[in-house]
């Protein structure tokens, strides 16, 4: 065998030891969303409790698709509702990581550190803004104060998609006390429906992004709820 072909046999055609790498990278993307995906829908939560009726569930009855998330938070349902009652855009906020506040939502004001008394007033029907005026907002569709809170929307639709895309989605928010009610379980189930832009955004965007934002929402709240019972944070605002 001639030198020249030696080398043929010895050395691969340009290129071909890039296809495994490109395909082991494939497979390492896929499977990184796929538990992405599956900690955006599930984080925190039980199977029972995913499994187990919500309120507002009839809003969005037949879903293309739904997470729940659920924390357990070391103070009792009473002391965990007021931040629950005052959440939303320029209101108290959403008491996500400052930098989801800042580089995600643009806001400069973090969110409120203490209870609100002005904030606490809610009705069904109210409106829960999630935006600028003019933009996104929720609607409390079912609220028992100390129990549960159910927000829905139709409205969380980008201007450049107005023609492409509709929604219809439910924050049901449920306190469950646990031990004796010195302690509470939060539980938080989202439930949408919309058109197939809708549904390709939910799965691709919005589940995944949904271990950030839903997660740290609900720390957010234990963090606050706890310490307020054990004094690290004030109680209350003024009026």
């Amino acid at each position: 065998m001639r030198r020249r072909d030696v080398r043929q046999v010895l050395s691969p055609p340009r290129g071909a030891a890039a296809v495994p790498w490109w395909r082991a990278g494939a497979v390492v993307a896929c499977l990184g969303f796929a538990g992405l995906h599956r900690l955006g829908s599930t984080w925190g939560s039980t199977p029972e409790e995913r499994e187990r009726p919500m309120p507002g569930d009839e809003i969005v009855p037949d879903p293309a698709g739904r997470t729940m998330h659920a924390v357990t938070v070391d103070a009792a349902p009473d002391q965990v509702w007021p931040w629950l009652a005052q959440m939303g855009y320029h209101r108290a906020g959403w008491y996500t990581y400052p930098w989801v506040d800042r580089w995600i939502w643009h806001i400069d004001n973090p969110s409120a550190d203490r209870v609100v008394p002005a904030l606490q007033d809610l009705r069904v029907g109210d409106v829960i803004p999630d935006g600028e005026p003019g933009t996104a907002y929720f609607v409390i569709r079912e609220l028992v104060p100390g129990e549960h809170l159910v927000l829905h929307s139709t409205t969380h639709v980008p201007p450049a998609l107005e023609r492409a895309m509709t929604v219809s989605w439910t924050w049901s928010f449920l306190l469950l006390p646990v031990d004796g009610g010195r302690r509470t379980r939060l539980l938080l189930r989202v439930r949408l429906t919309g058109s197939l832009v809708t549904r390709l955004l939910w799965h691709l965007v919005v589940v995944p992004s949904d271990f950030v934002m839903a997660r740290s929402m609900l720390l957010g709240v234990k963090r606050r709820a706890e310490g307020v019972r054990t004094g690290r944070w004030p109680g209350s605002a003024g009026p």
